[in-house]
């Protein structure tokens, strides 16, 4: 018997002893009340899991009815769904209460924690199912005897999430370069997709969105979907030639997606096939070690934002500098042992989806936050841990491209809107680089660009720009055709920070999930010095919310990037059905001036050499933080990079100044004024 063999035997005798305990919790649990609430729900729970892994480890489910999936779905997310959510120990609030102030914190986390064994059980992913349940008999053993103080229960959880940092980072970094691990692509590319069963073998919570995407994709003919996934598959492609990278040298490639477009998916893994790319495809995160701010990987419908929300800074019962540095460590080490696989990795292909409605949390004294030591410390982490990533997977190496898709909860127009969006993805790249190197020749004669915006939007910015040294072959601006950034239509730069001061004001965008109102940042010398939102009724709730979600904890970021977006006909889609809240940063921010904060869009691949089509050099690849890479790397990247737009009804002028006093105004009343651009207002009309 091998020795793998040895400890999946191991593994299923823990599995199995583990049940047999929780099983006699769930019947008579010995522990006071209202702890026996808790702890009786949590094991029917895990018992549910245990049977769910072995429906799906006899195929049990390959004879399930549409019906029958359906109702597992639903019985599997229910607790957390918004109708039932205010009686649920997920919900930190009503945990508290319940629980008490002592632990209520700690139990909704594990509640959290646990929730993973659903994914877990449709990987077949037996061992981690296992170390949860013992984790939560450990917990229920300390409330035995007597109730435990907070400490107790405290340090269980940090061993846990220490102790497993070896298990569960170790298989998130091999997820993302081992094409072996197929759970995904195997219901890609063996499942029948016109038969909607398939939605639900992921696990994933299938909402109306996930169901409506399959069921108009099905009504599409072949050509179509063709278009949809040649345009994805060609964008990516063209990153490495545009980025003189070579394809050759590698052999996986990362998708992400929606469950609902796999006839799209399949379609691209063909494509990238045939350029000799192998896929690897992961869910995003379902522990809380690996969970980031943004969802990476493929996606289900959530079946509950506010959870998410909740549970969001859930590592704060866990990160302290040990952790951190054993993290590190086990990511240092993991690399290394698939440093072939991360070499010949090339990068993730994204297709987003857009039309959800915009979310505006509740803010919850219950939830977990972190402190400001444990702010730094993710900050720290964030930082080191791109490197480390940076060296087995070279971001001068690598590519990437994005597109975006609605979905039917945009609303009652959705196949129009979805028709529209392909029609923007597909526009002509070649023409509109031509219009966009007309912007791009006058930016590039100015020393800054001032943007002001009009009526309520107060927004008055200076941006300075990089000097040349010889215009005849160096550009400031990259033209941005629809590669690794689908749709086309934007010029952007790295702009220099000494000079670039004011103002930047949007009355209503959506960022990375969350909404803002009337959000507002000022620049002192091109690093965020003052910044708030009208989101909540305290200014402190609102500079915690902007701190949190656009600085991602930093206590300043600088301008990494300054654009400006020409895809008009997705501004005028946008105004046609009003949907401008609902569209993704992917495609808002073609639709007028936007300003990224944290890194540059060269971050970690400054040194290679960028063109455009015109042949002219990219040269404002670095700014005066990015430039510190040179001595020390840790000081010179934040790991973020978020894009805010301001759309082209808050816009009232964009000029580039120059040395001798004069301006030449590119757009003026959000229109584009500039000679050789005007074609770009008739989508306006």
């Amino acid at each position: 018997m091998s020795e793998q063999t040895l400890d999946q035997e191991l593994i299923r005798e823990r599995a199995r002893l583990a049940w047999e305990r929780i099983a006699s919790i769930r019947e008579t649990p010995d522990v006071t009340a209202p702890y026996d609430r808790y702890f009786q729900k949590m094991a029917e729970f895990i018992l549910e899991m245990g049977k769910l892994y072995q429906t799906r480890k006899e195929n049990i489910d390959e004879t399930f009815e549409l019906a029958d999936w359906q109702k597992l779905n639903i019985a599997l997310y229910e607790d957390i769904l918004p109708e039932n959510y205010g009686q649920s120990f997920g919900n930190p609030d009503y945990a508290v209460e319940i629980l008490g102030e002592t632990h209520g914190k700690l139990l909704s986390f594990l509640y959290s924690e646990l929730r993973a064994m659903i994914p877990y059980a449709f990987e077949q992913r037996l061992e981690e199912m296992t170390v949860l349940s013992e984790l939560f008999i450990e917990v229920y053993n300390a409330f035995e005897e007597e109730i435990p103080g907070y400490r107790s229960i405290q340090q269980i959880l940090y061993w846990f999430e220490s102790d497993y940092t070896d298990l569960f980072v170790a298989r998130r970094i091999r997820e993302g370069v081992d094409p072996s691990l197929d759970f995904a692509v195997r219901i890609v590319m063996d499942s029948d997709l016109s038969d909607p069963r398939y939605l639900y073998r992921y696990g994933e919570y299938i909402s109306k969105n996930e169901l409506g995407t399959w069921e108009y994709l099905n009504t599409l003919p072949e050509e179509t979907i063709r278009l949809m996934a040649d345009t994805y598959t060609e964008g990516y492609r063209m990153g490495f030639v545009l980025g003189r990278k070579d394809l050759s040298k590698k052999s996986t490639v990362n998708l992400r997606y929606s469950i609902g477009f796999e006839r799209v998916i399949r379609q691209a893994i063909q494509n990238f096939q045939k350029m000799g790319l192998s896929p690897v495809i992961y869910r995003y995160a379902p522990e809380c070690m690996n969970r980031k701010g943004s969802k990476i990987g493929y996606l289900g419908g959530t079946a509950n934002k506010q959870f998410d929300y909740d549970h969001r800074f859930d590592q704060a019962i866990f990160l302290d500098k040990p952790f951190v540095e054993r993290k590190l460590g086990v990511m240092r080490t993991t690399y290394e042992t698939y440093r072939e696989l991360a070499a010949k990795h090339a990068g993730p292909a994204c297709m987003e989806v857009f039309g959800e409605e915009p979310f505006s949390p509740k803010e919850k004294e219950t939830a977990c936050r972190l402190s400001e030591k444990q702010q730094k410390l993710s900050v720290l982490f964030d930082n080191e841990s791109v490197q480390v990533t940076n060296r087995y997977i070279r971001g001068d190496e690598r590519s990437f491209t994005i597109i975006a898709f609605p979905v039917p909860e945009i609303g009652d127009r959705y196949q129009e809107i979805f028709d529209e969006t392909i029609r923007i993805n597909t526009l002509d790249t070649e023409h509109y680089s031509l219009i966009q190197q007309r912007i791009i020749d006058a930016l590039d004669e100015g020393y800054a660009v001032r943007i002001k915006g009009r009526g309520a939007n107060h927004t008055d910015l200076t941006v300075m720009l990089h000097e040349l040294n010889d215009q005849e072959t160096e550009t400031n601006f990259e033209n941005c055709g629809a590669d690794v950034n689908i749709p086309l239509g934007e010029v952007f730069t790295s702009p220099k920070l000494q000079g670039t001061n004011g103002v930047l004001e949007v009355g209503e965008v959506y960022l990375e999930d969350f909404y803002y109102r009337n959000l507002r940042l000022v620049f002192q010398d091109g690093m965020v010095k003052e910044y708030t939102c009208e989101n909540f009724p305290s200014e402190e709730q609102n500079r915690k919310y902007v701190k949190e979600n656009v600085l991602f904890h930093h206590d300043t970021l600088p301008m990494g990037e300054f654009a400006i977006g020409t895809n008009t006909f997705a501004y005028a889609m946008a105004e046609k059905y009003q949907i401008g809240g609902k569209l993704p940063i992917l495609i808002a921010e073609k639709m007028g001036p936007h300003f990224a904060v944290g890194d540059t869009c060269y971050s970690w691949s400054e040194d290679v050499k960028v063109y455009n089509p015109n042949g002219k050099e990219i040269v404002a690849k670095d700014n005066e933080v990015s430039e510190k890479r040179k001595e020390d790397a840790s000081k010179a990247y934040f790991g973020c990079h978020l894009d805010i737009t301001i759309p082209y009804k808050e816009l009232g002028e964009i000029a580039v100044l120059q040395r001798d006093g004069t301006e030449t105004v590119v757009i003026r009343e959000g229109r584009f004024v500039l000679k050789g651009t005007e074609e770009l207002n008739q989508a306006f009309r």
